[in-house]
């Protein structure tokens, strides 16, 4: 289904609900090289209820959003419904693969009319069953974030998709606080979920920066979502822990530099290495000698390239006579010795 490693920019919020700002970010990470953007599908009525009390407002003290009511923060992060089509068109005619995290059932039948070629489950709604049954039966691929998921619970997410669909599950590792600390990360999660569920694996990540993205790949990671924005200086709901276009850039390249760089298991060299060979070491004849010297030490010498004797021949060769006249510089060679 994908390419690896398949670099997912995700837009979020931070178009600041600009239809040209939305636009703008999907022409800069296709420049920058990634291989899709993300949207996300809701309105604030189908994150939450309009309501003031206590419990539907942002009370942690260290979050990017404290002291904020719920249903007026999605209200201004969400991505207009009717922006999605000329999103998506957009994308596609840049060579993007685009589509969506829905959030409720009525995300999912409004993009399945728009033919979305497949699906992410975002963390927090990892334990909403029904709405990955809802996913599942559309029959498309999915992509499920795990943050702050026990084992118990991913499996059971894992279970539902599979008990309806055979397509393709991709799990992501997820670290759910925004910003995340690198040390929060436990990036050894990723190959740890791929043998317990046996799918492809990747990294939602939510660090600054691009280290644990990079990280993540020689780790076994196949797909990278990071979100993005065009100016971290300008804001965004999710800004502080989105990166740039130049930022992306070497993301991807990074990314890439390390998937290639993983290769197979492989001794005795590649091919490109063969001719490196010439250049180990050998022995050779260090001064002018007649037939008939027998070597000492200070005859010879175990220097590069490689074209006499192997050096682990030394011993073999010390004391043994000339059968011809050699000169400095010469390797030596079995047919020359008595």
């Amino acid at each position: 289904m994908l390419t690896s490693p398949f670099i997912i920019a995700e837009l979020s919020g931070n178009h600041d609900q600009d239809f040209d700002t939305a636009k703008a970010m999907i022409k800069a990470a296709a420049d920058a090289g990634v291989d899709a953007i993300k949207l996300q599908t809701y309105t604030a009525d189908t994150m939450t209820l309009n309501v003031r009390n206590e419990e539907f407002m942002i009370g942690e003290a260290d979050s990017l959003w404290q002291g904020q009511n719920l249903y007026d923060l999605y209200g201004k992060a969400c991505t207009p419904w009717e922006w999605h089509q000329p999103l998506f068109d957009y994308a596609a005619s840049l060579g993007l693969v685009a589509f969506s995290s829905p959030f409720d059932a009525s995300a999912v039948a409004f993009l399945e009319s728009l033919n979305v070629p497949l699906y992410k489950v975002a963390s927090f709604e990892l334990t909403d069953i029904p709405l990955i049954q809802k996913i599942a039966a559309t029959g498309k691929p999915a992509i499920m974030s795990t943050g702050m998921a026990s084992i118990e619970e991913i499996e059971e997410a894992v279970a539902a998709f599979r008990h309806i669909s055979e397509a393709e599950l991709i799990l992501l590792k997820c670290t759910s606080t925004y910003p995340a600390k690198m040390e929060d990360s436990n990036l050894a999660t990723i190959p740890d979920l791929a043998k317990r569920f046996g799918c492809r694996v990747g990294l939602s990540d939510h660090t600054r920066g691009i280290g644990a993205a990079v990280a993540s790949i020689a780790l076994g990671a196949s797909v990278i979502e990071k979100h993005f924005v065009l100016d971290r200086s300008a804001g965004g709901v999710d800004a502080e822990f989105s990166i740039e276009p130049a930022e992306m850039a070497v993301l991807v390249e990074n990314c890439r530099q390390a998937y290639a760089a993983i290769g197979t298991v492989k001794y005795g060299g590649s091919e490109a290495e063969q001719k490196a060979k010439k250049y180990r070491r050998s022995i050779y004849i260090a001064q002018d000698l007649p037939a008939g010297t027998l070597l000492r030490p200070e005859h010879i010498k175990i220097i590069r390239p490689s074209l006499g004797v192997a050096p682990k021949h030394w011993n073999e060769v010390i004391g043994r006579t000339l059968s011809a006249d050699v000169q400095l510089g010469q390797p030596l060679s079995w047919d020359i010795l008595d």
